[in-house]
């Protein structure tokens, strides 16, 4: 995109326009696209606005304009009062059981896991197991926000999602 100052202007009109407080401060061109830098976290609504803007300029090929997105940083969460054990049954959970509650439990539907869950038992004489899952969340944490101290039925179990401060590492 040439004359970026111009493009910053009419970004920021659009953004007027919508009564957003956010306001674009600088855009970087490299060889991997654009870096576009607001001056504060910037919605999904800021975003549509810069793509649509991005995505109408004449000298881009709007089919090569891959979706934005802010950047993130990993999380750590840990899921409390599940079984270690697969209801009636003497198998304990694994990698692939917990990723299928992740995967069909509704307040996960927007959470991109990391890694593997890792999955611990409490104490050796326990029936019970700590789950630590590590997430992709926005630098502001709205998403681990909205999950920490939900609970959710696994089998007559009822999870709860706590903050955890590091990754446990597999034993």
């Amino acid at each position: 995109m040439r004359s970026l100052d111009k493009h910053i202007s009419n970004m920021n009109c659009a953004f007027k326009d919508i009564k957003s407080n956010n306001f674009i401060d600088f855009i970087q061109s490299d060889y991997k696209g654009l870096i576009v830098i607001s001056n504060k976290v910037t919605s999904h609504s800021n975003l549509l606005v810069i793509e649509l803007y991005i995505k109408n300029q004449n000298s881009i090929n709007a089919n090569n304009v891959q979706s934005m997105w802010l950047p993130q940083s990993k999380l750590y969460l840990k899921i409390l009062s599940i079984s270690y054990f697969r209801e009636d049954t003497n198998t304990s959970i694994d990698t692939s059981y917990m990723e299928n509650i992740i995967k069909t439990t509704y307040i996960f539907d927007n959470v991109q896991i990391v890694s593997k869950p890792r999955m611990v038992k409490v104490s050796l004489r326990s029936d019970m197991a700590i789950v630590w899952i590590d997430i992709w969340d926005i630098q502001s944490s709205n998403l681990v926000k909205t999950l920490i101290n939900c609970s959710f039925n696994v089998g007559s179990f009822i999870a709860t999602i706590r903050e955890a401060n590091i990754n446990l590492e597999v034993l």
